[in-house]
């Protein structure tokens, strides 16, 4: 139980920071914001139309792409790090995993999925 006692504290500590600091924000925060500083703040623009309008198909597959090729690329770093261990024959391996990588990012290139002036049906 040694070990705990430690864990509890660092936990204890983390709520503690994160009352304390509500708490904080509560008594010297504006009572009444203004209404500017009550309005959502997206990026710098201020929100036009409604939250609740559709999205295109192209928004989501530009999503999708953009997730696969980011986790695609977070599988080269263990890659990366047993190289050594790994010799010619894992070279080769992900030679091929980044040759298909390309071979998918010219198809979708190709097929216009990343051109965002293109508007497609």
């Amino acid at each position: 139980m040694q070990g705990w006692i430690f864990i509890v504290l660092m936990i204890a500590l983390g709520a503690l920071f994160a009352l304390g600091s509500v708490a904080l924000g509560l008594l010297l925060g504006p009572s009444k914001p203004s209404p500017e500083k009550s309005a959502p703040y997206e990026c710098g623009m201020p929100a036009v139309g409604d939250a609740r309008e559709r999205h295109s198909v192209k928004f989501y597959l530009v999503a999708m792409i953009f997730l696969l090729f980011d986790i695609e690329v977070a599988f080269l770093y263990p890659w990366a790090m047993a190289l050594r261990d790994l010799g010619w024959a894992g070279f080769v391996q992900v030679l091929l995993f980044m040759l298909l990588l390309l071979a998918g990012y010219v198809y979708v290139w190709r097929k216009g999925t990343l051109d965002w002036g293109k508007e497609r049906g």
